[in-house]
């Protein structure tokens, strides 16, 4: 019997396939000599009316059980969202309400800084019940601002300009695949890379890549951060102070984290659930949705150390020690409890926001950053931006801006911009002043962050963000 007659029969399109195997078995085993035509359609129909009967069935065994899975698979519904911002284009809400039809999704919100992204949006925070998307935590897996005060005076921005230039081309490292030589260390080398295949066979690569950046909007900056009251959780008077301030992720392995159980996930996808594409997710029951919960969490640990190398290695330059610091990550995803049950939370291109939990949410080379303080929103899933959001792509930015002129711009405005791509320019961001204003229900300001000595990967390398 061919698909259209098992599917005429009652066979779901999924199970067609075993529906075949178990026929062959049978016309195999004897069961039925000649097995074709009405027996064959009797035999179907038989399973299909009670297939709990034929669970333990060394021939039917094995349909039965894809049929109960079958009739077990959730429908398609939506639910809803909730926006903060109102610039926000089209694509991107598009792409928020076909995320709202996973499956396992109960709760959504979309943050002002929102643009179009792969899978989920840039900006987009899903909630699910026991199932993670790899796609809605993203390429680059945990992503990550740090940002450490300095024991320098703020006069020393002006008079050790040359040093803190120099400290910020001896220490970092830029583009796509760029390794550093020689290799750095970290604990994080100690941990269980053995957790799935992938993060074993890409441990040599961390190794080489850790404490590098990679390209698109990451950045290593130098800057000015302004407190007007004191902190007691920083542990620091109202005033000013030098900050280093960076944005980086989990580079190449992270990556190949999350294409490798992207397309697991892809592939398991039921075919009724075939348009959500990138939305597969993995359920945390399963041992492809364990292995792939293993692996993220030891890219959140990797793409710290990342930070925390670079920071040694640029303070150190500088001959300078670090006195506070905030940090936090977007592109991951947590279990955390809202309304009562545990749920999965993602945040593509998001910041955790719990009452009291301290982050940073960047703007731009030209415009300031902001540690800020969550008030824990419900609506938003104790979530805020990750920064000022795109307004434009990075074709549109390369067709429009030319980097001679950014950069002399920006150097009458007192920033000087070591290495940065076209597509980078502060002309390409939303203002983060009106997104900040945007989300007051969300975050608290608590300092403000002015760059002053920028680098970010020149070399024209394609974006990893």
């Amino acid at each position: 019997m061919n698909r259209k007659q098992l599917q005429k029969l009652g066979v779901p399109p999924d199970c067609v396939k075993p529906a075949v195997q178990a026929l062959t078995r049978a016309a195999q085993e004897g069961e039925g000599f000649g097995l074709k035509g009405k027996r064959a359609k009797l035999l179907i129909t038989d399973v299909l009316g009670e297939p709990r009967s034929y669970v333990d069935d060394p021939v039917w065994g094995e349909l039965a059980k894809e049929l109960l899975a079958d009739a077990e698979q959730p429908t398609l519904s939506s639910i809803d969202y909730r926006t903060w911002g109102d610039d926000i284009d089209d694509a991107a809400h598009a792409q928020m309400r076909q995320a709202c039809r996973v499956p396992s999704a109960v709760g959504a919100a979309l943050m002002p800084d929102a643009h179009v992204g792969y899978g989920l949006p840039i900006g987009g925070v899903l909630a699910c019940e026991n199932a993670v998307i790899p796609y809605a935590v993203g390429v680059d897996i945990a992503c990550r601002m740090k940002l450490s005060v300095l024991d320098l005076p703020v006069e020393a921005l002006a008079n050790r300009r040359n040093s803190f230039k120099e400290a910020l081309t001896g220490g970092t490292r830029f583009g796509v695949g760029v390794e550093h030589r020689p290799k750095q260390q970290h604990d994080v080398l100690d941990r269980d890379w053995g957790v799935s295949r992938i993060t074993r066979e890409k441990k040599d690569t961390a190794w080489r890549q850790l404490g590098t950046s990679g390209s698109g909007n990451h950045f290593v900056e130098f800057g000015e951060l302004t407190l007007d009251q004191c902190d007691d959780e920083l542990g620091l008077d109202a005033g000013a102070y030098v900050a280093l301030l960076s944005h980086s992720g989990s580079r190449g392995p992270g990556a190949a984290v999350c294409s490798t159980y992207s397309a697991v996930a892809q592939r398991m996808l039921p075919r009724r659930f075939a348009d959500l594409g990138r939305l597969a997710w993995l359920s945390l029951d399963s041992s492809e949705g364990q292995e792939y919960w293993a692996a993220m969490n030891l890219m959140g640990e990797y793409a710290a150390a990342n930070h925390a190398v670079i920071h040694r290695l640029v303070t150190n330059l500088l001959g300078a020690h670090i006195v506070a610091g905030v940090e936090n990550h977007h592109n991951f995803a947590w279990k955390e409890f809202h309304n009562g049950r545990e749920l999965v939370v993602h945040r593509k291109g998001a910041t955790p926001a719990a009452a009291g939990e301290l982050g940073v949410i960047p703007g731009s080379m030209a415009d300031p950053a902001f540690v800020v303080r969550g008030r824990g929103e419900p609506a938003s899933f104790c979530s805020a931006s990750h920064g000022a959001g795109r307004r434009m792509s990075r074709k549109q930015a390369k067709d429009t801006y030319r980097f001679n002129a950014v950069k002399g711009d920006l150097a009458k405005r007192g920033v000087d911009v070591l290495a940065a791509g076209t597509d980078e320019a502060p002309g390409v961001y939303k203002d983060i002043r009106q997104v900040m204003a945007a989300q007051q229900d969300l975050v608290d300001v608590v300092a403000r962050f002015d760059p002053k000595i920028v680098r970010m990967c020149g070399d024209g390398s394609r974006a990893e963000d």
